[in-house]
């Protein structure tokens, strides 16, 4: 979990400031018209639909584009036609890569982030050459809280397991179909976490230093950039001084 929760950190704190420029718009409101097209426009009755809401209102999206964005997935109003497509590949070290995409145009999608791998020392490869490395897991972060706390709202609530790490944040670990159910009992509570999503976790890392450290941060901060990507998941694990200057960087 090192590696991941260390750029998660960085992630977060690069997404608000996306957010605050209005970048991360696009990317949530595909979210939403692919979650309504696929499960319906009710978010009680759609737990995609619910998360892709909640990321909305964390970066502020006015209701109406939320409403909008809803009703273009339904059919109820009219707008381009998205597809999902999800890119596996390694990046420099042969770290396991895994993309997931949202597009209007899955060839031009395509080429763009086969380009993007090469350009930073990476590759794309077949389907299912590195999804076997990852699994879902809902997963909350806490920061300022103790460890006690923490650990009874989640046993209680049904979280899979409570993890502190190296820079004494908490992570509670929840499987996807109980993660809304565990945020709302820490709401509940009135103990918020700094961060909540679900995510794919790597079980197994592999560890990266110098130049391929380098060229693997830039790889994934080019991915995240690409207008389609909704999601970028590696298993790289990277010494904190690098991963200290992109955050500063970022």
């Amino acid at each position: 979990m090192a590696g991941h929760s260390k750029w998660a950190n960085i992630r977060h704190r690069k997404a608000q400031v996306d957010a605050q420029k209005g970048k991360v718009f696009a990317k949530v409101i595909r979210a939403i018209i692919t979650a309504a097209r696929e499960g319906g426009g009710d978010p009680e009755k759609n737990p995609r639909l619910r998360l892709a809401i909640q990321w909305a209102r964390e970066v502020n999206m006015p209701s109406e584009n939320i409403k909008r964005a809803i009703q273009r997935g339904t059919g109820e109003l009219p707008g381009a036609t998205y597809e999902e497509v999800n890119y596996e590949g390694y990046g420099p070290g042969g770290v396991a890569v895994l993309v997931e995409a949202v597009t209007d145009n899955r060839n031009r999608t395509t080429a763009e982030i086969r380009h993007i791998f090469s350009k930073y020392g990476g590759n794309l490869g077949e389907v299912g050459c590195v999804s076997w490395v990852f699994e879902r897991k809902g997963v909350l972060t806490f920061e300022g809280v103790s460890e006690d706390e923490v650990m009874e709202i989640a046993l209680d609530a049904g979280a899979e397991d409570v993890r502190v790490q190296e820079d004494g944040t908490i992570e509670v670990l929840t499987d996807p179909k109980d993660f809304i159910t565990v945020r709302e009992a820490f709401e509940n509570s009135n103990v918020k976490p700094v961060r909540a999503e679900v995510t794919m976790i790597p079980k197994t890392t592999t560890r990266l230093e110098g130049d391929d450290a380098i060229r693997m941060l830039k790889l994934m901060e080019a991915l995240e950039d690409h207008d389609d990507v909704q999601h970028v998941y590696a298993n790289f694990d990277i010494p904190d001084e690098i991963m200290e200057k992109i955050s500063t960087a970022a």
